[in-house]
């Protein structure tokens, strides 16, 4: 079984594999496009997410070498830098993260990957919308009667697309600071 689903929180895509595993639905692959493959399975399992900055080679191995000692299993994750994806048979020791310090270490990341996709999609808005607003069409706002509303009709979808910039700003802007929060909680 394949689905396509997109996400921007971490925690809800790890909570939305974790109700796929319970529904009876191994993950066997995820793709960078959001294309997650799923097989039927019999055994209860548990799936993680990691996220890690750039890892060199030997970084890399030893750092899968001590989770897959504990029994995880790597299914994927960007070769650079991202989410690692953990999955194993569900027992007794279920969570990746052990203590209080690698628990706060993860949420120091996730705030780093928020605040940097934050940052290029404000840059980006900023040069997108610097020299114009949404609307693209020239004198949308002088005409009048039902040619202003069939212009401001037809030009609406296409300032809704200019728009998606400043809404990931604030999308990952708000992933920051609920990670900062959760990040702050601990450090307590």
């Amino acid at each position: 079984m394949k689905k396509l689903k997109m996400f921007f929180d971490i925690e809800k895509e790890e909570q939305w594999l974790n109700e796929q595993l319970q529904k009876g639905y191994r993950c066997t692959n995820i793709s960078g496009l959001g294309i997650y493959t799923f097989e039927k399975t019999d055994k209860r399992y548990v799936l993680r997410l990691d996220y890690q900055d750039y890892l060199s080679k030997q970084k890399f191995k030893d750092y899968r070498g001590i989770y897959e000692d504990f029994g995880w299993s790597y299914i994927n994750g960007p070769w650079l830098g991202g989410i690692r994806y953990w999955q194993k048979e569900e027992d007794n020791q279920n969570e990746i993260f052990s203590d209080r310090e690698s628990t706060s270490n993860y949420y120091k990341r996730w705030m780093g990957y928020s605040a940097s996709l934050a940052i290029v999609f404000l840059f980006f808005s900023y040069t997108l919308y610097k020299d114009s607003g949404l609307y693209l069409a020239e004198g949308l706002w002088n005409m009048g009667g039902s040619l202003f509303w069939k212009a401001f009709l037809f030009e609406t979808p296409f300032a809704l697309l200019r728009s998606l910039p400043a809404l990931m700003v604030v999308f990952f802007g708000s992933s920051f600071y609920k990670a900062y929060r959760k990040y702050s909680m601990l450090k307590e």
